[in-house]
């Protein structure tokens, strides 16, 4: 074991035992690459075998907020998680807000972005002839390239990046790579902007954890750095503002049963 992997475990220890003294805890966890194994359809998605038990058991412990956090469009293709309960959940890289009790608000774009993403979605039948996939979301776009061989996604790639500059959508949109695609997204929302959202509305001395797996990602751990625990959840590792890297699904599994156990002995 090296210095890093050591001062990693070591980090990892500390907020368990933050975790299991503490009156409250908040954890927030991507769905797709984190809690579920990517596919090509959003619809054919599920949890890792005993994440939504143990899901189920950190929403039952007292004092627990459970938070995922999505780039889905909540009303197109929401999360499936199964569980008897239901979390709070952010979807559209944070423009949807839906909450346990079925309250669901939703941020708008101005007129340019809106503009814009409508001149972008013409694209979509090129996506579509070159193997991709598009998906309108609220103040984004997202072009699916998972399932296509490297010559399509060279194609997808290209379409996007040379009609981002040629139709002058620079500075109106933000061009966004993620795992499998990229994302013409209006500014303003972030997942790094959910994060800070619930630290504003959590005591100072509540744990705070996130999970994630994606590029899309990493603003949310930059946003939580100082003030709780980021996890990079990814079969490899990469370079990462996270504090910590798990492999799903089995450290995933281990790590969030034992959260959920230290918050059992802590209600």
């Amino acid at each position: 074991m090296n210095e890093q992997e050591q001062e990693q475990l070591d980090r990892l220890a500390e907020f368990d035992r933050h975790v299991g003294r503490a009156d409250g805890f908040v954890v927030m966890l991507d769905y797709d690459g984190t809690l579920a194994p990517f596919s090509p359809d959003l619809r054919d998605v599920a949890p890792y075998a005993g994440v939504t038990e143990c899901l189920d058991a950190l929403l039952e412990a007292g004092g627990t907020r459970v938070v995922v956090v999505t780039g889905r469009f909540l009303r197109e293709a929401p999360p499936v998680l199964g569980t008897r309960r239901s979390p709070e959940i952010w979807g559209s890289h944070g423009r949807e807000r839906l909450l346990p009790d079925g309250d669901y608000a939703v941020t708008g774009i101005d007129a340019a972005a809106l503009r814009a993403l409508t001149v972008a979605d013409a694209w979509s039948p090129m996506i579509e002839a070159a193997g991709g996939r598009s998906e309108a979301k609220p103040g984004s776009l997202a072009f699916h390239w998972r399932g296509a061989d490297p010559g399509q996604v060279a194609t997808i790639r290209r379409i996007v990046t040379e009609g981002f500059h040629r139709e002058s959508l620079v500075g109106v949109l933000e061009l966004h790579g993620f795992d499998g695609g990229l994302e013409l997204r209006a500014p303003g929302r972030g997942k790094g902007d959910v994060v800070r959202t619930i630290l504003a509305e959590t005591p100072g001395d509540v744990p705070v954890a996130y999970l994630g797996d994606d590029f899309t990602d990493e603003d949310a751990f930059a946003a939580l750095k100082g003030r709780g625990l980021g996890v990079l959840v990814r079969p490899e590792h990469r370079n990462t503002g996270a504090d910590l890297w798990i492999r799903p699904p089995g450290e995933l599994v281990g790590l969030l049963r034992r959260w959920a156990d230290l918050r059992g002995a802590a209600a």
